[in-house]
């Protein structure tokens, strides 16, 4: 599949637009450039943040949860990468799986973990609040829900907030996976 979304040049953004624009390409997201890329060569943003270019309103309150789930979330850097490529194993998001290895790798993920989340799978974790953190976003994935005993489990584990994260995280990811697909031409997975 092409992308059917052009790619919007910086010096052709309306006001609303280069608001938009500014706080993905100058945020907290630019800090990690040096592990991924937003921009291309001509500066237009890559992957799932071009689309949010055309509706700022829209954009902006999604780029902002974005922001607040990878920069002010009490989840760990691990849990939080390690779920994002659950969810980009699951929708089959190419570009969220390129992304989140790169940063992933930058904050311990091994090899051998990033091999299990492209599969899908779950790694053996010596942390028993990742591997419940994971559980929680696998059942998140598979039924989009979870028991009472998977409810109590996590919150034994991460806390009431960081669930609320965790779920926030999941739904995020999941909605750029599906904009990603639309608009930047990404095949679903074969399954």
């Amino acid at each position: 599949m092409v992308a059917r979304l052009a790619g919007f040049l910086p010096g052709e953004l309306n006001e609303e637009q280069a608001v938009v624009y500014q706080a993905i390409a100058g945020g907290p997201r630019a800090a990690g450039a040096q592990l991924f890329a937003l921009t291309d060569e001509e500066g237009r943003l890559r992957g799932p943040f071009n689309a949010m270019l055309l509706s700022p309103p829209v954009g902006t309150a999604l780029q902002s949860v974005g922001a607040a789930v990878r920069y002010r979330s009490s989840l760990s850097d691990r849990v939080r990468e390690m779920a994002v490529l659950l969810v980009a194993a699951h929708w089959g998001s190419a570009f969220e799986r390129e992304a989140h290895e790169a940063v992933g790798r930058g904050c311990g993920l091994t090899e051998e973990e990033l091999d299990f989340l492209r599969s899908g799978r779950l790694p053996d974790l010596t942390d028993p609040g990742e591997t419940v953190a994971l559980r929680a976003a696998a059942s998140l994935l598979r039924t989009g829900a979870l028991d009472d005993d998977a409810y109590d489990t996590a919150v034994s584990a991460i806390g009431e907030r960081g669930l609320f994260e965790l779920t926030t995280l999941v739904g995020y990811y999941s909605t750029l996976a599906l904009q990603l697909r639309v608009f930047a031409g990404e095949e679903p997975p074969r399954r």
